[in-house]
């Protein structure tokens, strides 16, 4: 029998739990402390640790980092309310198998509990989508209240049925907040399939949709399975869904409303069960009004929205994703950048940035490649940075914690943060560098960079 350690301080939860967890088949220990936590996996073995994240005597993380010292392997999962979303994501940062938000939903948790308890080299293989699926470390979600707003909604509602229409300007990351309702919603195991409506031609967007059969018109030579039966049993993601025409409006809601689908050329209808995610940047209330969206569809597919602020909405955000596209492009580029001049990140944060993040990204990929001695400055920039705008002041604050990941303008703050960073993590490396929001080929280049050789060294947690 698995046996699961449960930390919470809520006796009454606590209680409701282990009841329920002992009638699904678990073997169940209760504690409301850290310190009790620590003695009882001292004590005895266990298979899970199910951790509230606020707990009287320490933070659920402290837990987290007394079990990978003490090489504790067994995996936590963290329980949090909805407020902390951002607090539990760091946690898994840190090293938590995963984070399930209050109320807590005992179908959900009873798949979290048996998904962490499975070995990495039995989970099944989800079969190939329209898109290739971008690894989790492709993207990061920022600190700002908006971000914070927007990723606690997602995790709201993801685990309903609710169709959900994205909303955000264009490089805004739409598709992937797309994945991140899939990924958490109850579809996760099942395919997403992601379709480009802007990118459809109007006389092939029924084929693309429902399929056809060989023959259904010139040029169909063999049978194609549209994107309703392939999502079948998952997300089905429609980018720029303002752009379809109003005769393939027509046919998506009849289709949504009817649950299935008649290929090209078939006379047998096909069942199909999808949840709908959909995206646009354009102002769907008033193409309903001017008549060129329907408004039954529009209802039909906006049950719930999700608004993606624009880079220049989170200014503190901004030097988060320019160290985080700086780690991807020196990876993908095989480079050794350091970090960026102040006056690079001064203007960064002085920037509207109409492209947001895809125009953001492709910049300091550049940048990137271009910069030598170790940093990017303004002459690797190009002319794209040279419309300033008044989005925020350069004297702006944007850091409020000693681990959030932000370059400074003072190289001597930043300095300071790395040393403490490195120092609280008893000079363990990879921690450290989670902590910073960097990779450890980073935070190696900046002990580098910094005459910091000493903590270099150190053999701690390599």
């Amino acid at each position: 029998m698995k046996k699961i350690l449960l930390v919470e301080d809520d006796l009454t939860l606590s209680k409701m739990l282990a009841t329920w967890l002992g009638k699904q088949g678990y073997a169940v220990a209760v504690v409301s402390t850290v310190r009790q936590a620590r003695k009882a996996l001292e004590e005895d073995d266990v298979d899970l640790v199910l951790s509230d994240l606020r707990l009287p005597d320490a933070d659920g993380t402290e837990l987290l980092d007394w079990m990978k010292r003490e090489q504790h392997l067994c995996p936590l999962i963290i329980m949090t309310g909805y407020a902390d979303i951002h607090s539990a994501v760091t946690a898994m940062k840190l090293g938590a198998k995963d984070f399930i938000s209050k109320p807590l939903q005992p179908d959900m948790l009873l798949q979290k509990i048996a998904e962490a308890m499975t070995p990495a080299d039995t989970v099944p293989t989800v079969r190939a989508t329209v898109k290739r699926e971008a690894p989790p470390s492709e993207y990061m979600e920022g600190k700002s209240e908006s971000a914070r707003q927007l990723y606690a909604y997602l995790a709201l509602v993801a685990p309903t049925p609710m169709s959900v229409l994205i909303i955000g300007d264009s490089g805004t990351g739409k598709e992937h907040v797309a994945r991140r309702v899939h990924a958490q919603s109850k579809r996760s195991g099942g395919p997403f399939v992601a379709i480009d409506c802007g990118a459809i031609p109007r006389d092939l967007a029924a084929s693309e949709f429902f399929g056809h059969v060989k023959g259904a018109f010139t040029g169909a030579y063999g049978d194609k399975t549209g994107a309703f039966v392939e999502a079948n049993g998952g997300t089905l993601f429609l980018d720029e869904i303002g752009n379809l025409s109003y005769e393939v409006q027509v046919q998506l809601l009849r289709a949504l409303q009817e649950r299935r689908v008649r290929p090209l050329g078939s006379d047998k209808e096909v069942e199909v069960d999808i949840r709908l995610v959909s995206a646009t940047n354009e102002n769907l209330q008033l193409a309903v009004q001017e008549g060129r969206f329907r408004e039954d569809l529009f209802h039909r597919i906006n049950e719930f929205t999700l608004r993606i602020p624009a880079l220049s909405e989170r200014v503190e955000d901004i030097p988060l994703f320019a160290e985080f596209f700086l780690d991807q492009a020196n990876r993908e580029l095989e480079r050794n950048v350091v970090g960026f001049a102040p006056e690079v990140m001064r203007a960064f944060c002085n920037y509207s940035w109409p492209g947001n993040l895809r125009q953001m990204k492709n910049i300091v990929r550049r940048a990137a490649l271009l910069a030598q001695n170790g940093l990017i400055r303004m002459e690797n920039l190009g002319n794209e940075l040279e419309a300033q705008s008044t989005v925020a002041s350069p004297a702006a604050p944007v850091v409020t914690h000693d681990y959030v990941p932000a370059p400074l303008y003072d190289e001597q703050e930043e300095k300071r943060r790395i040393v403490n960073a490195l120092q609280q993590t008893k000079n363990n490396k990879s921690r450290a560098a989670k902590l910073l929001g960097i990779d450890r080929k980073t935070l190696y280049n900046k002990l580098k960079l910094y005459g910091l050789g000493r903590y270099a060294e150190g053999a701690s947690g390599e």
